[in-house]
């Protein structure tokens, strides 16, 4: 079985629904993280890291929606919500600091010009947890991610504002 992302809220190749879009910055969006749920974790999966990024930003760098880290390797799914502040985080999970400043999902919010993709991501880790703060930047999480993936599964959404 290969390891595989869907949702009852996004899905690959489509635009984002405004649920999943910010509520700020001149967008008036859910800023609601997605259902999301995975199967066919490669063997040895500890941990999942669930990152949401955009790399059309116009930043140099892209930018960071959402990073969730420490997701038990027993979970195969996240409720939609769970990257709000109340979050239903499942136990021992920690969301990150993103671009916006502060840990939890924060919705799409491109300037005018062409859609962006946003790219959900499932990253099946080999280690049962990331040593990190709530205040850890995307940047020290994805090297962490990057030295203990084992495999990783992704929706790629998109998004303008024309």
């Amino acid at each position: 079985m290969s390891f595989r992302l869907t949702s009852k809220d996004v899905r690959d190749g489509t635009r984002l629904p405004e649920a999943q879009v910010l509520d700020g910055m001149g967008y008036s969006g859910g800023n609601v993280s997605p259902h999301l749920s995975w199967s066919g974790a490669p063997e040895g999966t500890r941990s999942f890291v669930v990152t949401c990024y955009d790399p059309d930003a116009p930043t140099g760098s892209g930018w960071w929606h959402w990073v969730m880290a420490n997701i038990p390797g027993s979970v195969g799914e996240l409720p939609a919500g769970a990257g709000g502040r109340q979050g239903r985080l499942p136990q021992g999970a920690l969301q990150t600091r993103t671009d916006f400043g502060s840990p939890g999902y924060g919705g799409a919010a491109p300037p005018p010009g062409p859609a962006h993709r946003y790219i959900f991501t499932v990253h099946a880790l080999k280690v049962e947890r990331l040593d990190i703060e709530a205040d850890a930047s995307p940047a020290l999480v994805g090297f962490m991610v990057h030295l203990n993936t084992l495999g990783k599964a992704q929706i790629v959404t998109l998004y303008g504002a024309s």
